[in-house]
């Protein structure tokens, strides 16, 4: 029975395309003035406006403190406000402002076309199945292992 390298298995290979597109992203959005987690609070801020720092670490894969990290450097460059919770008091929320919502639409196509290189090499029936593929990898992960902190 052949065994496989670390070249050869999915596992590897998914964190040097992770890895690659990392780079390629933190490349592209440096001549906008922003990183990569920092583009990922605005894109989550967009869907979800006032949504909980809590929430927004799980879903850019970041601490809870390096969340209110990334949001106080957003709101000191005027891309993000923060407003208390109309019931809680303690809790703030953050929204994007005009100038984020210019700085993130700039970063979505740099993004764009980043992805766009990640995909060249592909068919473009073969897209929809890549990402049919990865969704089913990460729900039979989820559902083994009862991960609820990776989002589609």
């Amino acid at each position: 029975m052949e065994t496989e390298t670390n070249s050869q298995r999915i596992g590897y290979l998914l964190k040097r395309a992770q890895q690659a597109l990392r780079l390629a992203m933190d490349e592209v959005l440096r001549s906008i003035g922003l990183t990569t987690p920092q583009y990922a609070a605005l894109a989550i801020l967009e869907e979800s406006p006032g949504i909980s720092n809590a929430e927004l670490a799980r879903r850019a894969f970041v601490t809870p403190q390096t969340m209110h990290q990334i949001i106080f450097a957003l709101e000191r460059a005027g891309y993000v406000e923060r407003e208390q919770h109309p019931h809680h008091g303690r809790i703030q929320q953050a929204c994007l402002t005009a100038g984020g919502q210019v700085v993130l639409e700039q970063s979505h196509e740099v993004v764009d076309d980043v992805e766009q290189r990640l995909l060249a090499s592909l068919e473009a029936e073969e897209i929809p199945q890549l990402q049919s593929i990865l969704q089913r990898c990460i729900a039979g992960l989820e559902a083994n292992a009862g991960t609820t902190g990776i989002r589609s």
